[in-house]
């Protein structure tokens, strides 16, 4: 499953919004100060009475204060100026916002020293005395009254923070949107240095005629359709990921030379696909590299996913880039709507003489031998798969929507999910349950997508209903590409781990926790890869 994150996130709550109306409440409490001081001092009073309690107390040890507590007490002096300085901070913002910007500088001015005090105080360890408050208590005390007589009273000063707290909501919202899309769009980018490889080998492949024939060579080997041997099928236009789960799943398994490799890419990566694949040893083991646009069965009279691609409203949905920031922008990723990611749907017509087939992602790496898969009783079912409910959100109703009375009256929203990536697949039961066709029925109902939003997982979801077999869960454990906290004894335990997410083995923001067990297999020695990676 490519970059799959989304699917298997927890949801997080952002903790944004409770410290905004922390401050909202401290606002109104301040708020309430000044409506008693409104009520119960003459207007003309300028000096806010010092308490004269502390004069009368006997002196305190200070060693070891605690100027957390010191600031709480309610006798302290910290604490009236820590009050009076939230309340003079609302009403810079006032003073600002009415164009008096005299009052907003003075205030602001006192503000910086009463922060100035209390940094004082924290530092040296003790108390503030009378002294040094009384000076700053009382020009703050001025000021405050200015403000009220100003006609800057408490039902103002609520209004206003609650603008304020609005826009700094509506802020944090557009900022995580932009953080989402940056995101999006760095994952979806080609590297540099994986672009320079493509284009060495796709030069290689069109100057070498050698090359040429020993691929038609490979085409034609009987062993491509031979069911005594074991086969896996990769669809990826990523030339290094894909020379990753080869080398993996050849380097783990106890005899490679009986492992059959079928990988189909698109136009633009096949020179550079079978360049890397002829010029590179792997064991004795088979590859076979097939181009997708030479699928003329393909075509938008058979296949959904083709007719999709020539609509104009899906190609501007998908297409047009993220200038509509409504909606999310993983759910406008155009490998949504690639071909090479539907293929999965189509593997029986592609090999239609093979009888079973592991398929792999491009972003997993095999840790075991995998032929032992071969060996699996599907109970006839169709797919072998790792189930993912062992958290609720990974149930069928967070896939689909189960307010459309089509996936309502046919599928039990409990249902457990599973997971595309590594997957056993029965060609004979596909052929006689006719999974392509449900696909196809799926696909075609989900044309204004109403019934799922994106991926290639929903629609299997559906088609593989009642069709999936469960396998043991170290046979795949996903997350590498988003989750940094999974348990290193379970990466240990399997047999293919799987970088789904955005984080990718090979970009510069891939967790460097885990980017050591994907690099292990890359062909180091290779010029094109010393050239364009390590220089």
């Amino acid at each position: 499953m490519r970059r799959r994150a989304a699917d298997y996130r927890r949801p997080v709550r952002r903790k944004l919004s409770q410290w905004i109306w922390a401050l909202l409440g401290m606002f109104l409490i301040a708020g309430l100060v000044l409506f008693v001081f409104h009520h119960h001092h003459h207007e003309d009073q300028l000096k806010q009475p010092i308490q004269e309690n502390h004069a009368r107390e006997e002196p305190v040890n200070h060693e070891g204060l605690n100027f957390t507590n010191e600031i709480l007490s309610a006798t302290s002096f910290a604490r009236q100026l820590a009050e009076q300085m939230t309340l003079a901070k609302a009403y810079v913002i006032i003073a600002k916002e009415h164009n008096n910007l005299h009052l907003a500088w003075e205030l602001s001015k006192q503000i910086r020293s009463c922060q100035l005090l209390l940094s004082k105080a924290a530092m040296r360890g003790e108390p503030i005395t009378q002294e040094e408050a009384e000076p700053i208590i009382s020009s703050l005390s001025f000021l405050i009254f200015k403000a009220q007589d100003a006609h800057y009273d408490v039902a103002t000063t609520i209004m206003t923070m609650k603008s304020h707290i609005q826009a700094l909501e509506e802020r944090a919202n557009a900022a995580t949107v932009q953080s989402t899309m940056f995101g999006q769009l760095v994952a979806e980018a080609l590297p540099k240095s994986l672009h320079c490889l493509k284009v060495k080998l796709t030069t290689d492949w069109l100057k070498k005629l050698p090359l040429q024939d020993l691929a038609e060579e490979k085409r034609n080997s009987p062993r491509v359709v031979d069911n005594n041997l074991y086969h896996f099928c990769i669809f990826s236009d990523n030339v290094l990921a894909t020379s990753v789960v080869v080398n993996s799943t050849i380097s783990n398994a106890d005899h490679p030379k009986q492992l059959v490799f079928h990988i189909v890419t698109n136009g633009i990566s096949y020179g550079a696909m079978q360049a890397w694949f002829l010029s590179n040893d792997f064991k004795g083991a088979t590859t076979e590299v097939q181009n997708v646009e030479e699928f003329s069965w393909l075509n938008a009279s058979y296949a959904p996913v083709v007719k999709q691609l020539h609509d104009e409203d899906s190609r501007v949905y998908y297409f047009s880039g993220y200038q509509d920031m409504k909606g999310e922008p993983k759910l406008r990723n155009p490998k949504y709507l690639s071909l090479l990611n539907h293929l999965r749907f189509y593997i029986p017509e592609i090999y239609p003489l093979l009888e079973k087939i592991v398929f792999l992602d491009d972003d997993v790496v095999v840790q075991k031998d995998l032929t032992q898969l071969f060996l699996l009783d599907l109970h006839g079912n169709v797919n072998g798969a790792v189930e993912t409910c062992l958290e609720a959100f990974h149930r069928y109703y967070k896939y689909l929507n189960f307010s459309n009375p089509i996936i309502s009256s046919k599928f039990d929203p409990q249902a457990c999910g599973w997971a595309f990536g590594m997957n056993v697949f029965d060609l004979i039961a596909w052929r006689k349950a006719n999974v392509t066709a449900k696909y196809h029925y799926w696909q075609e109902q989900n044309a204004d997508r109403t019934l799922w939003k994106l991926g290639t997982l929903p629609p299997a979801l559906l088609a593989f209903y009642g069709l999936t077999e469960p396998l043991d869960r170290r046979w795949h454990v996903l997350g590498l590409g988003y989750d940094m906290n999974i348990d290193n004894r379970l990466i240990e335990s399997a047999a293919v781990i799987h970088f789904n997410g955005n984080m990718k083995p090979w970009l510069k923001l891939a967790i460097g926790r885990y980017k050591p067990l994907w690099e292990r297999y890359i062909n180091q020695s290779h010029p094109y890869f010393q050239d364009c990676v390590i220089s």
